[in-house]
């Protein structure tokens, strides 16, 4: 099996919905040879599903990630690249360029097209392979910048990537000791500055796609009422940690 599948596979089957699945399946096969490990196992589910669907909990989670690097603004230096890591998209040519991007890719691509602003002297590097879409993402942000005023000679696409490793790997060459703003999800860019550090690249970080905006602020009472996207939230917060931690035992026995 490919290593890549493999790792995405093992990786879907440790979030927490799947671990409340297997768990809720667990103790429905064992409600009548075993009902107390069955009801164990059902309270166990009940208690990560609810606690991963509750706000303070998954913000909690989110912000120990999001707020490791601050948001990017104007520097009194000349920027040579912003470097814009691949997500996902659907290509679909009914739907304008743009409504293809998946909420990650958008919310970079946006960001990329905010700091081109302020750095027109800047090249943009778009990356991302395709997946099962015949257009890369590397391509569909471009078409996407271009749609939006970037002119297309100032846009690189890496377009087989499949993940930030890899993007990593085959960016730094061409980036090598120039002056790089690095744009991803603020919840994706712990891992991301380490890769691109492994490979002796220390960009400026320009997170985006914030999930928890204002952790300070007023709450009332529905925010404390579990929800599907405190779910998502939980779950990729999770995800992320669990990157973090096989970086770092990759950091040990390399």
């Amino acid at each position: 099996m490919d290593l890549f599948l493999l790792k995405k596979i093992i990786t879907v089957l440790i979030m927490p919905i799947n671990i409340v699945l297997l768990l809720l399946i667990f103790a429905l096969i064992f409600h009548r040879k075993k009902p107390k490990k069955s009801l164990k196992s059902l309270s166990a589910a009940l208690l990560i599903l609810l606690l991963s669907a509750f706000a303070p909990f998954s913000d909690t989670m989110m912000t120990a990630i999001e707020n490791d690097y601050p948001p990017y603004v104007k520097e009194n230096l000349a920027i040579d690249y912003i470097v814009v890591l691949g997500c996902n998209h659907s290509a679909n040519t009914k739907l304008p360029v743009t409504s293809q991007l998946a909420n990650c890719s958008l919310q970079r691509m946006v960001e990329a097209l905010r700091i081109y602003q302020l750095h027109p002297e800047a090249r943009i590097i778009t990356s991302g392979y395709g997946g099962s879409n015949s257009v890369s993402n590397a391509e569909t942000v471009k078409q996407s910048l271009v749609l939006l005023g970037v002119p297309a000679q100032k846009i690189i696409t890496e377009n087989f990537p499949k993940d930030t490793e890899e993007e990593a790997q085959l960016i730094a060459p061409r980036v090598q000791g120039t002056q790089v703003i690095l744009v991803t999800n603020a919840d994706h860019m712990p891992r991301s500055m380490n890769y691109f550090q492994a490979q002796g690249i220390y960009p400026i970080a320009a997170p985006t796609g914030y999930w928890v905006k204002n952790p300070d602020g007023m709450k009332n009472w529905a925010y404390y009422m579990p929800s599907s996207e405190n779910l998502q939230q939980s779950s990729i917060a999770w995800y992320e940690s669990i990157g973090l931690i096989v970086q770092w035992f990759k950091s040990i026995l390399n």
